[in-house]
């Protein structure tokens, strides 16, 4: 805290101080939010950027706060009864279909390769 504190009292320490948090809670961010379309923990990456943002800057406090009460929502109607029913039955579903759409291909095409099959005609 001490050192905090003596960061706050020189007024070009503290604006380097909250440009080099800025720098990195954005940095953190954006890596979030990069993993939401890639394979990562996006909101992981999301929470803890707003987390390092908001430990300088209070429109970060306000994001974090309104995050953390979506994400408590969105925890609460997930674990709703009926949202786990109808997606278990989802899951049940596209899983029926992907193994019809496999038998299907297997069925017209064999054991042969999408890239190898020279006659695309599904019936011959």
């Amino acid at each position: 805290m001490r050192f905090r504190a003596f960061i706050r009292r020189n007024r070009l320490l503290n604006t380097t101080w909250q440009i080099g948090v800025f720098t990195v809670g954005v940095t953190v961010l954006l890596g979030g939010l990069v993993m939401m379309v890639t394979p990562g923990p996006g909101i992981v990456g999301i929470v803890v950027g707003l987390a390092i943002l908001a430990t300088e800057f209070a429109w970060a406090q306000r994001a974090l706060h309104r995050a953390r009460q979506a994400a408590e929502r969105a925890k609460e109607k997930a674990l709703d009864p009926r949202t786990k029913r109808r997606n278990a039955i989802m899951a049940v579903l596209a899983g029926i279909l992907a193994g019809a759409a496999v038998t299907a291909y297997l069925i017209i095409y064999g054991f042969a390769l999408p890239w190898n099959i020279t006659d695309l005609t599904p019936w011959q």
